[in-house]
């Protein structure tokens, strides 16, 4: 049996090794455009690779995928974030667990995990071709036939393809596969940071909240976590999130949109309204600027008092009820506006692409071509930060393997 896997990234190679470890008799190659092999895995982690997350359940794992949580339970069953650590630790390859439940080689660097790959496909006999751009690929009586951008190449029969060939993010790069009869969902950016031009909080820029709360108004999206405000807005955990769970209604409101933040992330007024009367009792004869409600950065809590138009030199004897009022909404419910996106480092991530509808989640075989199987972005499955990608692309590597 033939068998070729078009994309010589994560997935690509994931399911090279988990097809050729299914079928040894047979003759697999990987088939890559570029002349890069696992160049995201590179940059993966800021260089280290978070090869996954080590959250507990497969419930806890879903919840970190805006798009595809739901049908992936299932292929999480067969191969999830547990057996990932397992199968590069057999292989010689100790991870370490972060105390955020991110998981990375020991090593802190990602050439680790790809001289992995490129040990496990030469010990498998695997053939690898870079510079190998892909044109179309037919349906043939027994398997496909592969087509390359290079006219001079002639067409290919396979038995088997695994399409691993990554995100795009312009619908153009897939209608090789809508012509397929795919149907194909636009793809969009889904983690970014928020520019916010108009707005002088990016004054404080490397300030970090560790624990904010964040929503779209007029949306019933939220997300929280850590909050990093920058130069051009504001970037973090709680953002990316948002940015992920709201891709499809940011791109309809053309990235033009408000936010409502709670810096402390406990919406109970009247629980805040205590924590206030609190200090008044106990700092009464103290200045605003001096004494900081669930300590709060200096820069943010003189920033607030500013939207407050309360001066950080009153007293807190002084505050009065209606300044209290004014302090805790602004804690709880503060507003900004967001006018465009900036892109999340190099490690672009889009939502969107062959939609699960024509897919066999089961099997992750194409329901319009026979012998045709996707695994990693190319589908419309997309995570949040913290490793999901990635093991996502293993788990559909993994089971695109299997060729069932």
């Amino acid at each position: 049996m033939k068998i070729a896997v078009i994309g010589g990234g994560a997935a690509g190679f994931f399911a090279a090794i988990s097809a050729k470890e299914n079928y040894p008799e047979s003759e697999v190659i990987i088939l890559e455009k570029s002349q890069q092999l696992l160049s995201k895995v590179k940059i993966s982690g800021g260089g280290r690779c978070n090869v996954t997350n080590g959250c507990a359940t497969i419930d806890q794992l879903c919840t970190a995928y805006p798009r595809g949580g739901r049908q992936l339970k299932k292929l999480f069953g067969v191969f999830n974030n547990h057996h990932t650590i397992e199968w590069f630790e057999s292989r010689g390859v100790p991870l370490t667990i972060q105390e955020d439940n991110c998981v990375f080689p020991a090593s802190q660097d990602s050439q680790t995990i790809i001289d992995c790959f490129l040990g496990e496909t030469e010990r498998l006999g695997i053939k690898i071709t870079t510079g190998t751009g892909i044109e179309d690929i037919k349906a043939a009586s027994e398997g496909i036939n592969i087509y390359y951008k290079d006219i001079k190449r002639e067409p290919q029969l396979f038995n088997k393809v695994i399409i691993a060939t990554g995100g795009s993010p312009k619908r153009e790069g897939l209608f090789w596969l809508e012509r397929c009869g795919h149907k194909i969902v636009d793809p969009l950016p889904s983690l970014f940071s928020f520019n916010m031009p108009a707005e002088p909080v990016k004054n404080l820029m490397g300030v970090v909240v560790e624990k904010a709360a964040v929503t779209i108004q007029g949306t019933k999206i939220k997300a929280d976590g850590a909050l990093l405000i920058t130069h051009w807005g504001m970037s973090g955990p709680a953002i990316l999130k948002l940015s992920s769970f709201g891709a499809r209604i940011l791109k309809e409101r053309d990235y033009n949109f408000k936010i409502g933040i709670n810096w402390i992330n406990e919406p109970n007024f009247d629980i805040v309204s205590d924590e206030i009367d609190s200090i008044i009792a106990e700092h009464s004869g103290k200045m605003l600027s001096s004494v900081r409600p669930y300590s709060i950065p200096v820069r943010l809590w003189i920033h607030l008092l500013e939207k407050c138009e309360i001066s950080a030199d009153k007293r807190w004897s002084e505050l009065g009820k209606k300044g209290i009022n004014r302090i805790v909404n602004t804690l709880i419910n503060d507003e900004y506006s967001v006018k465009g996106k900036a892109t999340f480092r190099e490690e672009f991530v889009t939502c969107g692409g062959v939609s699960l509808d024509s897919v066999n989640m089961n099997t992750l075989e194409s329901k319009v071509v026979p012998n045709l199987y996707f695994a990693g972005e190319v589908l419309d499955i997309d995570a949040l930060t913290g490793g999901y990608n990635l093991q996502a692309a293993w788990t559909t590597g993994f089971i695109a393997g299997k060729l069932g």
